[in-house]
């Protein structure tokens, strides 16, 4: 076997800064062990072996270059020594059933202690980690990962990666693998996601988000792990507001208020940068962030600009404004003139929203969230400015308002139809509805159109209850017109009130929902 052969045989070796590595010599070297190499089965006894061995190499190897640290010809059998019996571990990584051994016999300090070593193979944590063989043996790989996690792996890593240069095809291909060992733990264990961003990988991914380098793999790879570490995560969402992350977020984005990403792989980056923005939203103190860094004259930018940003920035605004904790975007929305931005948007759904993967129902849910949020949040001056807007143009925005209304109670009676033949169905098969069951039809209910059609028949409400006989007459006219009823839009709205999201405080839903049956009292 030649160099050549060698090196298209062996997995990637970064950081290769070693002299030893650059000898010729020590690549035929390696090359002639590996064919004398015996193949043996591997089973239990030939693995503890392997490991074993790995541990006395990986101490003479420690040990030698401490003792000649100036002398690489003093310690390159040792270091080719480790490297063939690291070349033999990797058929460990195929044998999730037997990763428990790695643990019991104390091998993943030693792994771990490798990180640090200038020719560190990153590709067999890669395989190690592979969620596919992960998931072979489950309680053999929770060994492993909680044995990685405790041994800090993900600070172990990012000190790896902050060494690398990634103008270097090799070193970048390093941070890529490294990407991917922590996404793979991420995605088999979910609940370390706040231990790994604590140990510095949230920093660093900021970093990198903001260095300037041209759009490559791994600035994708960092944004889909950042997404990935946001969601359903208050500690981390935490933490990205307290290391300015906000701020990182929205100067990545402003890049698109103007511009359209150059390939569908930017387009990726960009969804997934406004996905953690979103996530981040989810938290009070970040929408504060969010008001501080000047978001919403981004967001309301990007809805002018017509770009492929703007139905993702209609989705962060709606993060923004909904709930007790978005009073003070709401207010300052309207500050910035953006009545004139949300209200076109409103009136008609535009054609391009497809284009980007956005469908119908889902535009008309972000803008009437918008719109309804602003209704329970605003006060005075701003909220009679939002009121005016209905009374424009003989109440053209009425019209629309009623006429989505409509539009979504045919479709959410539709699919209610179809869950009442379902129930049928199972009541004469003598099957028993449980509360699973009713969860699961309320949920696709929403998915057909009820969570738009609750927040119309809010507004509906709203404007008919603030005292501007024009708007009540209006509403009323309609519906009489279109054979609607009151009693259907007091029906949506009481069942609304009872279905009060479950993440919410018990006083926030005693509160809104009293603040609704005093709506419908007025209505």
């Amino acid at each position: 076997m030649d160099v050549g052969e060698l090196l298209n045989y062996q997995v990637l070796i970064f950081t290769p800064r070693s002299p030893c590595y650059h000898s010729e010599q020590s690549f035929k070297l390696a090359a002639y062990r590996e064919e004398d190499a015996e193949v043996e089965p591997v089973d239990e006894s030939s693995v503890k072996k392997m490991i074993l061995t790995f541990e006395k190499r990986s101490y003479k190897n420690q040990e030698l270059r401490i003792k000649f640290p100036d002398n690489p010809e003093k310690f390159m059998e040792a270091e080719l020594d480790l490297n063939d019996i690291l070349q033999e571990m990797h058929v460990i990584a195929t044998m999730p059933d037997l990763y428990h051994l790695l643990v019991e016999l104390n091998a993943i300090h030693s792994l771990l202690g490798l990180l640090s070593h200038e020719n560190s193979d990153i590709l067999y944590y890669s395989e190690l980690t592979d969620i596919d063989t992960l998931h072979e043996s489950e309680e053999g790989a929770e060994v492993l990962i909680d044995a990685l996690v405790s041994g800090q792996i993900v600070a172990l890593l990012v000190q790896n990666m902050e060494r690398l240069d990634e103008q270097v095809k090799e070193e970048a291909d390093g941070v890529h693998n490294t990407l991917s060992i922590i996404e793979n733990i991420a995605e088999f264990k979910p609940g370390l996601c706040a231990e790994a961003a604590q140990q510095g990988l949230m920093q660093w991914l900021l970093k990198r988000l903001k260095a300037k380098l041209p759009f490559d793999s791994n600035k994708l790879y960092c944004s889909e792990i950042l997404a990935i570490l946001l969601q359903n995560n208050d500690v981390n969402r935490e933490l990205l507001g307290e290391l300015d992350g906000i701020d990182v977020l929205l100067q990545q984005l402003s890049v698109f208020k103007r511009h359209n990403p150059a390939t569908p792989e930017e387009q990726e980056m960009m969804e997934n940068l406004f996905d953690a923005l979103c996530s981040c939203l989810m938290l009070g103190a970040n929408r504060d962030r969010f008001l501080r860094g000047e978001g919403l004259q981004l967001m309301n930018l990007m809805l002018r600009e017509k770009k492929m940003s703007r139905a993702s920035a209609l989705k962060v605004l709606d993060h923004a404004m909904i709930g007790q904790e978005g009073s003070d975007n709401c207010h300052k929305f309207v500050d910035i003139l953006g009545l004139r931005t949300i209200f076109p948007l409103f009136m008609k759904t535009p054609k391009r929203m497809k284009k980007v993967g956005i469908s119908d129902k889902e535009h008309e849910e972000h803008v009437c969230s918008v719109i309804a949020s602003m209704l329970r949040n605003l006060k005075a001056q701003q909220r009679t400015r939002l009121l005016n807007k209905f009374t424009e143009n003989d109440c053209e925005k009425v019209d629309r308002l009623l006429e989505l209304h409509f539009k979504y109670l045919e479709a959410v009676q539709l699919a209610d139809k179809r869950i009442e033949g379902e129930k049928h169905d199972m009541v004469r098969r003598g099957e028993i509805l449980d509360d699973g069951m009713e969860d699961e039809f309320y949920i696709r209910r929403l998915d057909a159109g009820l969570f738009v059609l609750q927040q119309l028949c809010y507004i509906i409400v709203e404007i008919s209850s603030a005292g501007i006989p024009q708007l009540h007459q209006r509403v009323h006219q309609i519906l009489n017109m279109r054979g609607g009823s009151t009693k259907v839009v007091r029906h949506i709205l009481r069942e609304y009130a009872e279905n009060i999201g479950v993440d919410k405080t018990e006083d926030f839903k005693e509160n809104e929902r009293r603040r609704i049956m005093e709506l419908l009292e007025n209505f």
